[in-house]
């Protein structure tokens, strides 16, 4: 079973709370957190982006990009934009998109539960993402950024965390693009000690959604860190989600060429493994196993034919037919993580961005896919697999700087 604690969160006041909350650090290029920060002094990027205050020539993993941070870090503290809780708590956060909500509980996850996989993973993770975030969080002795945890439901906890929502919020606004974000804290001893111990009584484990990097990372800070380990560096900073509350979107793919083939030559290859249909409209699949593509101003449904795909975790995804059938066989695509002609448009772009992008010429065919299911992701870490990359696209995003869990030069939780 899985062991959660309180933490004593780093957060802003409230009246500058959504200020302060900024998008992840990695949704946002150099550039892009540049401009999202111009103009608002006390936005969380010009901690987890530290070289937006940096020349511009400046490469982003260098040593003074983190030395930055770490001062922004402390200068947003002697400033009292952010302060430190008093005691260790819980958090609840919900999240409100296009009229769905979702509630997780903010937490900190034991780093011995993630190398026992007692938290389990799905992805692999690249190296030199990972050395970012350690270097990061070694030097501002800071976790700034959330991991993103889904648990099978359990109706004990999702009525002790509804209960903590009927009291008054500590934060409550809606966000420049429309998502709302309601955050309460958990304070007292008897509720905190009840959802404790449901976690360690009624959840087996836990599955990372989306943050595998972060969770590596605090993970590996801990281990260089040795005996000189704060109390902190043995859990990360985490956001759990019962199944029932998450909303995976489609993960969708674009396609520069052909390969070579005409449209016909295309078509008839690909009917070997499908049953393709034109469709009037843009093509949304409303089920496992179809599949939209757009290709010269027209939309068509795929849908797989039986014996086209295994019925093992990773062989019954969607992308997983998509590639075994069309992307490699017909297209030449090997693999889509170092292939320079596929590229990935998350859902949250809607179809118009596939067709946007093959109506310019810079894409020949995109394809729309069913969003994986969440039974699916269970399934696939369970099972020791790894899905194939950019499979899931988790909407709406945890804003980074509301909850900052700091390892180093604090007291123990």
């Amino acid at each position: 079973m899985v062991t959660i604690s309180p933490f004593k969160a780093l957060r802003p006041a409230a009246e500058l709370a959504k200020q302060v909350a900024s998008r992840p650090y990695d949704v946002l290029n150099s550039k892009e957190a540049k401009v999202e920060a111009q103009g608002n002094n006390v936005s969380f990027l010009h901690i987890t982006k530290g070289e937006i205050d940096l020349p511009e020539s400046i490469d982003t993993h260098a040593p003074e990009v983190y030395e930055k941070a770490k001062e922004n870090l402390d200068a947003f503290i002697s400033r009292n934009i952010l302060f430190r809780e008093s005691k260790a708590c819980y958090y609840i956060y919900e999240l409100q998109m296009n009229g769905k909500s979702q509630t997780g509980l903010v937490c900190g996850s034991s780093v011995d539960d993630y190398e026992n996989d007692l938290i389990k993973k799905h992805e692999f993770t690249r190296p030199e993402k990972e050395l970012d975030r350690i270097n990061h969080i070694k030097i501002t002795g800071a976790q700034t950024g959330n991991v993103f945890l889904a648990y099978r439901t359990v109706a004990e906890i999702d009525e002790l965390i509804n209960k903590c929502k009927e009291k008054s919020p500590v934060y409550n606004f809606t966000a420049d693009d429309d998502i709302q974000h309601t955050v309460w804290i958990v304070n007292d001893d008897d509720t905190i000690e009840k959802i404790s111990n449901l976690f360690k009584e009624k959840v087996p484990c836990t599955y990372i959604a989306d943050g595998h990097h972060r969770a590596a990372s605090a993970a590996k800070v801990r281990a260089a860190l040795g005996a000189d380990a704060p109390e902190g560096a043995n859990i990360f900073l985490t956001t759990l989600f019962p199944s029932n509350q998450l909303y995976i979107m489609d993960y969708n793919r674009a396609v520069s060429d052909m390969g070579g083939l005409s449209t016909e030559d295309f078509l008839s290859a690909i009917k070997n493994k499908f049953a393709v249909e034109k469709a009037d409209k843009a093509f949304s699949p409303a089920k496992l196993h179809e599949i939209g593509m757009y290709m010269d101003k027209q939309w068509y449904r795929l849908t797989a034919n039986e014996g086209s795909y295994s019925e093992d975790p990773i062989g019954v995804l969607d992308i997983s037919i998509l590639q075994n059938n069309l992307l490699d066989p017909v297209l030449n695509i090997k693999d889509q993580r170092t292939d320079k002609r596929i590229d990935f448009i998350g859902g949250i772009r809607g179809l118009h961005e596939l067709e946007k992008r093959v109506n310019s010429g810079e894409m020949a065919v995109a394809f729309s896919l069913h969003p994986v299911t969440i039974q699916q992701l269970f399934d696939i870490a369970d099972t020791g697999n790894v899905m194939p990359p950019k499979s899931t696209w988790f909407e709406p995003k945890l804003r980074d700087g509301l909850l900052t869990h700091l390892i180093a030069n604090a007291e123990a939780e």
